[in-house]
């Protein structure tokens, strides 16, 4: 039987907790703990999200220049013990200009970053990995590829340096001696994570450590190690993690006045910014002294919820990698859209963003989203209605101002229920559709408590005419009977989602512009929906209907709370919202 890097990496996983064990109780004997529990699980999280995203790469770029444009062929060489210790080194080789890109491009260290961000340094940092390297890590192993390195031989060295690393990251582990000399050990390894001025940028070595001292970059440990980036992410979103640099790096190119300054951005070394953005937008010198550790308080009962969370999304992520090999990449994207709302959940109630409940309505959202898509009907049927359930109680269990508007939301939940419970039947289309019509004439009358009529006239216009367009659209395909009540239908919504767009320009805040997003996923998902049941089928169209259904609902519900009217014109929409996880129908 030939296992896969996948099912590798899940055999290893009970050997990584081991280890991590081991470790913990070793520091709390020692009285040297060096773990806390949300930055492990935010590691370790970072490192699920990391081998389940590879799904999107399975056409491996390496293969193709391999098969294509290799200089040398010799596959009995390759497969030799010579060979395979040659392939080795020369991995590593790769590897360490790779790992020095990372932190002399601000490209590559937009996707290396995510390693280095955690404070602590134990055992599950090594697991903390980016989920956006392969985008370009792949140019520093061409010459492999040129060279006739097999594929099969670069996976298994890949595989054998990767796991290498694993060792090295502990502070319990003191200098090794002669063996500092030679290869990375946890002694060089740590100078490799500090943001002290004397650290900063050296020890690249992934197994050996001779190509530090060859080309200049190797420092031995002295002073005390400080852990984490000069910039910290001050967070426990593992999708954040993995886009703030990227996401300065856009910021700062779009800002800068000159081109060629906008391309720079992304090949000069990290913290490097044109002048006249560092002066519009500055941020404040790095000083090691008033680093400050990010540890949001959580609670008892948050940090059991998280860590059983924790513990119910790995065996998912077990189960995904073994068996993602055998399945078609669509089917293989949608569990890995939901098994990332799980892991995003995990952090944002342990960030104290959303409450134990909301995670596991996203959760379960995911779940319904996922198993319509996959067909699994019996469970679909389970998790869709559940998923209202749990919005219902979460609005329920909130406390309002106004009786009248969280009666209001509560009622158009509870008929989108009803919606959802006969749309799954057959035969009941039609009451389904009119479920969902008194829900949406609910949700009008909630954004009216607190803000005038359409107060968006460009909204107000720009919706019907987007309903317009679909029922136009749709016409033709549609009997006597459906031409009217889905005319009824695309008017209405089209009604709700411009006022509650109004209403986001007259309360400008954040919570009346989540609003307003949900409303327009719900015309996007009902007109997805509408599209693949009467025009034409549309791929993955259960995934994309659902998605934006409980992207829809989460916002309404979570964001849904009587505000203050502040102007009866329209305002800009300016406030940034939180992400939320994704609906069926």
């Amino acid at each position: 039987m030939q296992l896969s890097p996948s099912q590798v990496i899940v055999l290893a996983t009970p050997v990584f907790f081991l280890l991590i064990a081991l470790e913990f109780a070793w520091g709390v004997h020692k009285g040297r703990n060096t773990y806390r529990l949300n930055d492990a699980i935010n590691s370790i999280s970072l490192g699920m999200l990391s081998e389940i995203s590879k799904v999107l790469f399975r056409l491996g770029i390496y293969t193709v220049v391999f098969s294509s444009a290799a200089l040398w062929r010799n596959d009995a060489f390759w497969m030799s013990p010579a060979g395979w210790l040659l392939a080795l080194v020369f991995y590593d080789f790769c590897y360490y200009w790779l790992h020095r890109a990372g932190h002399e491009t601000a490209l590559f260290w937009a996707a290396h970053v995510v390693h280095h961000q955690s404070q602590e340094y134990n055992l599950s940092t090594a697991l903390r990995q980016t989920s956006s390297g392969v985008l370009f890590g792949w140019i520093f192993y061409l010459p492999m590829a040129l060279a006739g390195v097999p594929p099969l031989v670069f996976g298994v060295v890949a595989l054998v340096d990767l796991l290498y690393q694993f060792w090295v990251h502990t502070e319990h582990v003191p200098k090794l001696g002669w063996f500092d000399r030679w290869f990375c050990s946890p002694s060089n390894h740590r100078v490799h994570h500090a943001v002290n001025d004397e650290y900063l940028d050296r020890n690249y070595g992934a197994i050996l450590i001779i190509w530090d001292r060859m080309f200049g970059s190797f420092k031995e440990e002295g002073t005390k190690c400080v852990y984490g980036t000069r910039a910290p992410l001050n967070s426990w979103d593992p999708l954040w993690s993995n886009a703030e640099v990227y996401w300065g790096l856009a910021k700062d190119s779009w800002h800068a006045r000159n081109w060629l300054d906008k391309l720079r951005v992304w090949f000069k070394p990290p913290g490097w910014r044109p002048a006249d953005v560092a002066a519009r937008f500055p941020k404040p010198a790095f000083d090691l002294e008033r680093m400050e550790r990010y540890d949001p308080p959580m609670t008892s009962a948050v940090a059991w919820f998280g860590g059983i969370q924790f513990v119910v999304l790995l065996q998912g992520v077990a189960v995904f990698l073994w068996h993602v090999d055998q399945m078609a990449l669509s089917q293989a994207a949608v569990w890995l859209a939901a098994l990332t709302a799980g892991l995003w959940a995990i952090g944002a109630v342990m960030q104290g963003r959303i409450t134990m409940l909301e995670a596991v309505l996203i959760e379960v959202a995911a779940l319904a989203t996922a198993t319509a898509a996959a067909g699994l009907i019996d469970l679909y049927r389970v998790f869709k209605p559940l998923a209202m359930v749990l919005a219902i109680a979460f609005v329920w269990r909130r406390g309002s101002s106004s009786p009248r508007f969280k009666g209001l939301l509560i009622a158009g939940l509870a008929f989108s229920l009803v919606g959802d419970v006969l749309l799954m039947l057959p035969g009941l289309f039609i009451p389904g559709l009119v479920a969902f019509l008194l829900a949406h004439l609910c949700y009008i009358a909630l954004f009216r408590q607190d803000a005038p009529w359409f107060a968006s006239k460009p909204a107000l216009a720009a919706t019907l005419a987007a309903a317009g367009a679909m029922y136009a659209f749709l016409f033709p395909s549609l009997n006597a009977v459906l031409q009217v009540a889905v005319a009824c239908y695309a008017v209405v919504i089209a009604l709700m989602a411009a006022q509650a767009i109004g209403r986001a320009t007259v309360l400008r805040d954040g919570a009346s512009l989540g609003v307003a997003i949900g409303a327009v996923f719900f015309m996007l998902s009902d007109s997805l929906l509408a599209i693949n049941k009467f025009a034409m089928p549309l791929p993955l169209a259960q995934f994309w209907v659902l998605a934006t259904y409980y992207t829809a609902q989460v916002l309404i519900a979570r964001h849904a709370q009587p505000g203050t009217p502040v102007s009866a014109g329209p305002a800009p929409l300016a406030q940034p919202l939180e992400p939320s996880a994704s609906r069926t129908a």
